[in-house]
């Protein structure tokens, strides 16, 4: 069986508490890593809460890279979703991580859209 994307969660914890709160820095990130693994960038939206974390999500012809953090906790929860194939969703991911100064990064990979060579196509 094979599917239609890879979509990779991302628990970032013990990250730089400051970096976790910059929203420019978190787009400057977020933007780069699609662009570093293969991506085709459409569009993307960031937001900044106040007091404290920024949400965002850049927008790719293969899917999306979205991001919220927590500064106070120093943990951030980021997911790669992507269907396409020239793009490298753990590229991406190595640069996120090691740029929020992650000491603990948990991956976990699920494969979306899982088709079969026998399945029915709907018509």
């Amino acid at each position: 069986m094979s599917s239609l994307g890879k979509h990779l969660l991302l628990e970032l914890c013990d990250s730089d508490r400051a970096l976790l709160d910059d929203i420019q820095y978190i787009e400057q990130i977020m933007v780069l890593a699609a662009k570093e693994a293969g991506a085709n960038i459409l569009g993307k939206s960031f937001h900044k809460f106040s007091p404290k974390g920024v949400t965002g999500v850049v927008t790719i012809t293969e899917s999306h890279l979205c991001i919220h953090t927590w500064p106070e906790h120093e943990y951030a929860a980021v997911d790669i979703f992507t269907c396409g194939k020239g793009f490298k969703p753990y590229r991406a991911a190595e640069i996120i991580v090691e740029r929020l100064g992650c000491k603990y990064p948990q991956i976990s990979e699920i494969d979306r859209g899982p088709i079969s060579k026998f399945a029915r196509s709907v018509q």
